[in-house]
């Protein structure tokens, strides 16, 4: 424990987040922040991440929490600073990314300047966090932050706001830091698991479903052995890529469609879906109704019950020892596969359907084929949100967990190139590549500075189809006419270059591979500007999938 002597309240807020493990605070601080910059500045193990806007920081420190299970920090100062951190506070919370957002404020004792850039942000912060706090004494500054830490962390994991007013962060403290602890879950408990593994057993066509709540790194390694042990086929959601390996024999595909899709063929078939890690963020795959299939809920916590999600068994608990014990208690299970076997032959099929295109602009289903011959089995994909995701999570294969960083929950764009910089920061050696449409690349494109400033090994890659195309497709689905989604852009090989990175510019289908190969050995930061083709969407995704689904 630390002494009760005197210490500035700024910095003891630096030493609580020292306890806490911190290593970095990605943000843009200002003039009520001084106080806890110049603390910050003393650290020896905090560093500093100055970034260029905002979101910027919010994305990179969410990301941080995805990675590495532990909370990312952020920092802004008061008003228009605050409120820029409302997105990336809101993409950790729907996401389920551990995050602490530090913001300052005017002082609250006494008032200098009016109500000059005075936003209430505790208020505004509420609805997008797990907490949301203004510290009003410095002596309360140890309980606080050791308590947005467990709120931020434990399951499930989101955001929280710390609010340090300028007089607050320059008052005396008289107190002590507390240790953090690790905190542990409770397994299922024997009986939940005997029922769960009896209606298994009973079941004729079991499927497993992995959800985003599953995507952690303990659960991959019990739900590998569970499939092996059991032989149960399986699929996920997009947020549930790469927990087990989708090479597995008995991986059938990702639910990147409501609706429709070859998978929901397996999904109808099967008579009973034990749903791991179920978040209801996600579109669900499938929905429920009276006399329907059978489901089983394995969560850290009970499901959420509504009209089309009432699972028949709930098993609450830790996952990987829940999934361990149910998995000794099944064992191999006798039912027949032969369907869902055939359904996965056929999404095999479908989705190299069109890869060997050269046609240019770029056919997605070629872009995505190409990008995983590039990526080793640990390099990292970091999507922005367009139509280009609904492809990747469709078509792209993730070896291994937190390979392909999606967000199916925010879908915020502009959060692909933060994320990218983040994992490309914490894994130097391996290969990170941004994957941007030209719309979200911009509406945060100057962190491509950052990114040359911190010496980052990144490409990224930005689809050009100078249009909203996702909001663009929509419009077509629905019968609109197509009318104002689009836009022009900059000469992107020039935009890189302006900061310091390396521009290339594709003028063939057969010079996808062999540039991003060049630009990975060569290492640094690239943005890599790929015409995008999306004119198959509606005939690959929709029409395609209509007439051949299910008559197998």
């Amino acid at each position: 424990m630390a002494g009760s002597k005197e210490v500035k309240a700024s910095d003891l807020f630096v030493q609580a987040l020292e306890k806490e493990g911190v290593k970095y605070i990605f943000g843009i601080p200002g003039e009520e922040n001084l106080d806890f910059l110049e603390s910050l500045r003393q650290s020896q193990q905090i560093k500093l991440i100055v970034t260029r806007h905002e979101q910027g920081a919010g994305f990179m420190a969410a990301t941080y929490g995805r990675l590495t299970g532990k909370a990312g920090v952020c920092l802004a100062t008061l008003g228009p600073g605050a409120t820029n951190l409302v997105t990336p506070a809101a993409y950790a919370q729907l996401g389920a990314m551990p995050l602490i957002l530090i913001t300052g404020q005017k002082p609250i004792k006494k008032s200098k300047q009016g109500r000059f850039q005075i936003v209430n942000v505790v208020r505004l912060m509420e609805p997008v966090t797990k907490m949301a706090r203004q510290i009003v004494h410095g002596d309360t500054i140890p309980a606080l932050v050791r308590e947005a830490f467990r709120i931020a962390e434990e399951e499930r994991p989101g955001s929280v706001l710390l609010e340090l007013p300028e007089d607050i962060a320059t008052e005396a403290t008289h107190t002590t830091l507390f240790e953090p602890h690790e905190r542990r879950y409770a397994t299922a408990g024997n009986t939940v698991i005997e029922e769960a593994a009896a209606l298994i057993k009973q079941a004729k066509h079991p499927l497993l479903l992995i959800g985003a709540g599953a995507n952690r790194k303990r659960e991959s390694l019990a739900l590998s052995d569970f499939v092996n042990l059991t032989g149960i086929p399986f699929f996920n959601t997009q947020m549930g890529k790469g927990v087990i390996d989708e090479r597995h024999p008995l991986f059938l595909g990702t639910a990147a469609l409501s609706d429709g899709d070859y998978l929901h063929c397996a999904i109808d078939y099967s008579d009973l879906v034990i749903n791991v890690g179920h978040d209801v963020v996600e579109k669900p795959p499938f929905f429920m109704k009276p006399g329907g299939k059978q489901v089983i809920h394995l969560n850290f916590k009970s499901a959420e019950v509504d009209q089309v999600y009432f699972p028949q068994v709930e098993v609450v608990g830790d996952l990987a020892p829940s999934i361990h014990l149910l998995g000794e208690k099944l064992g191999k299970i006798e039912a027949d596969f032969s369907y869902f076997m055939r359904v996965k032959q056929n999404i095999d099929e479908h989705i190299l359907e069109g890869s060997d295109k050269p046609r240019f602009p770029i056919l997605p289903q070629r872009l995505v084929v190409d990008i995983r011959k590039v990526m080793r089995e640990d390099g990292i994909l970091a999507l922005d949100n367009g139509m280009y995701k609904i492809w990747f999570a469709r078509n792209y294969r993730a070896y291994q967990s937190d390979t392909i960083l999606l967000d199916n929950a925010l879908a915020s764009m502009g959060a692909g190139l933060s994320s990218a910089m983040m994992a490309s920061m914490l894994n130097p050696d391996k290969r990170v590549m941004a994957i941007c449409g030209d719309g979200g690349f911009m509406m945060n494109s100057q962190e491509m500075e950052t990114a040359v400033r911190l010496k980052l090994n990144l490409v990224v890659t930005v689809l050009n189809d100078n249009s909203f195309g996702m909001i663009r497709w929509k419009q077509t689905e629905a019968g609109f006419q197509d009318w104002g989604l689009e836009f022009s852009n900059p000469d992107f090989v020039k935009y890189a270059e302006s900061y310091g990175a390396t521009g290339h510019r594709i003028e063939s289908a057969e010079g996808l591979t062999e540039t991003f190969e060049k630009a990975f050995h060569v290492g640094g930061v690239h943005l890599v500007e790929v015409p995008m083709d999306y004119s198959e969407n509606t005939k690959v995704l929709i029409e395609e999938l209509q007439q051949k689904a299910c008559l197998i």
